[in-house]
């Protein structure tokens, strides 16, 4: 065998290998709530592996109201992206994981950011809260979403009710 050709194999199989630990996981998420703490129900994403590349990943995003203030109720109001540390993301509900691709990261990653930098007043409770915000990743991910009006407000059940609705996932609910 010639160099090259050696070198070439070496180069290949050093690929090959890189490529083949390439895994992102996304998980989703659920907070109970607690008035009295100060949280209240919520959902996010937690983003973690590798890409294809060798980058590390390891990032959580949720959709939330920049203040918590009663103007909530009144209508849209200016929006945040929020992160959970790992010790609250512990204190939560996992409700299931998928496997994306680099596409699919690349691409919730910039809807992660469309939401984030939207112009004006983008949060709303009804329109556009942490639900539909998860809601719009898990559909860049593959998966099957509804918006039932009762559960809203209710990230634990409405992320209960994805899992029905993708019974590929082969999850549970979380009671």
């Amino acid at each position: 065998m010639t160099r090259f050709v050696k070198l070439f194999i070496a180069v290949f199989a050093l690929a090959w290998s890189h490529a083949a630990f390439a895994e992102v996981r996304m998980h989703f998420h659920s907070f109970n709530g607690s008035v009295l703490f100060g949280r209240y129900p919520h959902a996010f994403v937690v983003l973690e592996g590798t890409l294809s590349n060798g980058r590390a990943v390891n990032e959580n995003f949720g959709f939330s109201a920049k203040k918590t203030t009663p103007a909530i109720l009144n209508g849209p109001v200016k929006q945040a992206i929020i992160t959970e540390t790992p010790k609250m993301i512990r204190k939560t509900n996992r409700h299931f994981t998928l496997t994306i691709s680099d596409a699919q990261y690349r691409r919730i990653k910039a809807e992660m950011i469309r939401w984030r930098d939207a112009p004006g007043d983008y949060y709303s409770l009804e329109t556009r809260n942490c639900i539909h915000f998860v809601g719009r990743m898990a559909e860049l991910a593959g998966l099957r979403v509804e918006y039932p009006q009762k559960m809203l407000r209710r990230p634990k059940k409405w992320l209960n009710h994805i899992t029905g609705l993708n019974p590929s996932l082969g999850a549970s609910p979380i009671r």
